[in-house]
């Protein structure tokens, strides 16, 4: 005899109106392998960048002009002034991270990300874990209360996120111009422009500029070029995903380069001056 409806779980494999079984899922794959990856390449990058940020140092090379994107805009007034290109307006105090601004939302816009909803859903908030494995929710609210209400925030986060990519192209484009005068193009210039167009292409892949470019149109044939726009950035949507995780990886690349050669590990590799 199954269990009374009061005493049943009402979600996942365990709701009312499904096959009551004892297991969690009948699956037979190793189905716990991708949220265990997803949590763990989370963590790196979590535990990275906020050791980096509160670190408050080694994030500025003076004779290449090399600015780390974790530091960028540099606004505190503990910075160095030759990388305070948009003045020093926040106190230098420990706790607050020299480009406090800029950070908080880039946070934000990466976690109200459609990928990366689907992804911390499963490995973190588990709901569920994976495919037909039951989630340990009683209840599903969706999107509709806290905390995650907050998911629907992110086309507003995408537009800021997009003013701090127009920064960082900044400080990957002045980098070329030596602080003494003169050009200079070096290894950490094609890593500071690799990031950047590696950032602006997660950036510009995302959901909410697909539906600023295409959104709300009846006839693509009255808006030749917002279909034009919808199109391409419906091609780069489809890899999302693929730029998500690149991106992670490459802003850890750039800023641990740029700290190795502020602490004076190596020397710059330099092509021109």
């Amino acid at each position: 005899m199954s269990a009374p409806t009061s005493d049943r779980r009402r979600t996942g494999v365990f709701s009312p109106g499904r096959a009551q079984i004892s297991q969690r899922t009948l699956r037979t794959d190793n189905w716990l392998k991708s949220p265990i990856v997803t949590n763990l390449g989370f963590a790196a990058f979590i535990i990275y960048a906020t050791v980096r940020a509160f670190m408050q140092n080694w994030y500025y090379v003076p004779e290449y002009g090399y600015l780390t994107p974790f530091y960028s805009p540099c606004i505190s007034t503990g910075c160095v002034p030759e990388a305070s290109h948009f003045g020093q307006i926040l106190p230098d105090v420990w706790w607050l991270p020299y480009a406090a601004l800029s950070l908080p939302f880039l946070l934000l816009f990466r976690l109200t990300c459609y990928y990366y909803r689907g992804a911390y859903y499963r490995s973190v908030w588990q709901s569920p874990t994976a495919c037909a494995v039951a989630e340990p929710h009683a209840t599903y609210t969706g999107e509709t209360r806290l905390p995650l209400i907050i998911q629907n925030t992110h086309r507003y986060f995408f537009y800021i996120a997009a003013i701090i990519s127009v920064i960082n192209t900044y400080d990957a484009v002045i980098a070329f111009h030596k602080p003494d005068g003169g050009f200079g193009f070096g290894l950490g210039n094609v890593i500071l422009l690799v990031n950047v167009i590696l950032l602006w292409t997660y950036t510009v892949s995302c959901h909410s500029c697909r539906h600023i470019a295409g959104g709300r149109l009846k006839h693509f044939s009255k808006h030749p070029v917002r279909y034009w726009l919808w199109t391409q950035i419906s091609k780069l949507n489809t890899r999302h995903k693929l730029y998500a995780w690149v991106t992670l990886g490459t802003l850890m690349f750039t800023d641990f380069y740029i700290m190795a050669l502020s602490a004076g590990w190596f020397p710059d590799l330099r092509f021109v001056g």
